[in-house]
């Protein structure tokens, strides 16, 4: 008897050990409360990818986010931080000026010369509207100019640890602005500590009133999934040019938990969207999202010059 009861004792210690040694997708598995995840089953067309827990740092699934590619306007979180570290009266009217025109890739904007905006405007466009005449018109009025916000974008970086990470311009128009998936988690981590950089990436749609003309003129989120119900996002930035292809990063809660999704160089209009639907679908469920259920989110409508909102 007394071996006997030895022996279902050590079964049940057995087990016990064994659950509390399982990993913790496995236990959650077990338990029905997080699926197991398999990387085999997201199929994603972003070339550079990584997924991590941002609350324990942990990659979740990788492909190719060690490899340097250029960023294109992911760049201007980096450029944000820098805005806010030093700690210039976002208050005080900033203009843009002829340097503040692209002449790298000919892009266009709806800030002319001459417009002037607070300073909190100008970041506010930059990170919700991707507006590079207010990156660049940012950086130059950064005290020592374009060069040294540029200077202080890098040391930034090398602060964060994102050792494989240069950037050459404030606006990512540059192919010379570079980095890894890698790199670029830290980044977003560090970005989502600054509540105005949290705000304004995640704005749906903003009015500004555009001096001396008085003029009022409206901007959408460069990333349509701000303002879809189904998300719930705390970061995000897209970028576009093409050395880079299409990407975004985001830190946002899937399933009950913080998570950093890097897409890197994309192709196709809608093709980083349907990634980070995919990406999100597996985090939930485990299993590949079908084919039928890959739509993007509605794209919103430009908005053009129109008199302030009531």
């Amino acid at each position: 008897m007394r071996i006997r009861l030895f022996v279902v004792l050590a079964a049940v210690i057995a087990a016990c050990s064994a659950a509390l040694a399982a990993p913790p997708t496995a236990r959650g598995a077990a338990a029905g409360s997080t699926p197991l995840l398999d990387g085999s089953k997201l199929k994603l067309a972003s070339a550079n990818v990584l997924v991590l827990d941002a609350g324990g740092g942990q990659p979740i699934y990788s492909k190719g986010a060690d490899a340097v590619t250029p960023i294109a306007s992911v760049t201007k979180l980096m450029s944000a931080m820098v805005v806010l570290d030093a700690g210039q009266s976002l208050d005080e009217a900033i203009s843009i000026d002829i340097a503040d025109l692209d002449i790298v890739k000919g892009s266009r904007s709806r800030l002319r010369l001459g417009a002037e905006l607070p300073r909190r405007e100008m970041l506010r466009l930059a990170l919700m509207s991707s507006e590079n005449r207010a990156a660049s018109s940012l950086a130059r009025h950064y005290a020592g100019g374009t060069a040294a916000f540029v200077e202080a974008m890098n040391q930034k970086a090398q602060s964060l640890g994102m050792t494989q990470t240069h950037f050459s311009d404030p606006t990512g128009l540059s192919s010379e602005n570079v980095a890894t998936a890698n790199d670029l988690a830290r980044m977003v981590q560090a970005a989502a500590a600054y509540p105005l950089i949290r705000q304004f990436t995640t704005t749906t749609s903003h009015y500004v009133e555009v001096q001396p003309s008085g003029q009022w003129l409206g901007f959408n989120n460069t990333n349509s999934l701000v303002k879809s119900g189904e998300w719930d996002i705390q970061v995000s930035k897209t970028g576009f040019i093409r050395e880079a292809g299409k990407c975004l990063v985001m830190l946002a809660t899937i399933a009950s938990r913080p998570v950093i999704i890097v897409l890197l160089d994309s192709y196709g209009r809608l093709t980083r969207i349907g990634d980070a639907n995919r990406v999100k679908h597996w985090l939930e469920t485990g299993q590949a999202l079908p084919p039928t259920a890959t739509k993007a989110a509605p794209k919103v409508k430009h908005l053009i010059a129109a008199p302030a909102p009531a």
